[in-house]
């Protein structure tokens, strides 16, 4: 994420629960959740738009929300804390080796 402090490296952490898309988030010294996670193909040209909220504590406490565009690995799209202006997020796809794709 590019934000006014500067910029924050996350890896993000999605997999399936049964039917439920779950995701988990590490960065900045934090590990937080991913909430209310959904992912629509149709709102999307090329890819699909995946939104979701979380709350981190560093390095300062915010309810974050987040809506991306992913297509073909990539990720690009923002996140909002409340008033706070919006934030870039862009990030690409890092495949374990030891669990299935997605």
């Amino acid at each position: 994420m590019s934000t006014p402090i500067g910029s924050i490296n996350s890896v993000y952490t999605f997999s399936r629960a049964g039917s439920d898309l779950v995701g988990s988030a590490v960065g900045a010294g934090d590990e937080s959740q991913l909430d209310a996670i959904t992912v629509d193909t149709a709102q999307s040209a090329s890819g699909a738009r995946v939104t979701w909220k979380q709350t981190v504590r560093k390095p300062l406490r915010l309810n974050l929300e987040f809506d991306v565009e992913v297509d073909a690995g990539e990720m690009n799209g923002r996140s909002r804390a409340g008033r706070l202006p919006q934030t870039k997020v862009s990030g690409r796809r890092r495949i374990d080796p030891r669990k299935e794709e997605l």
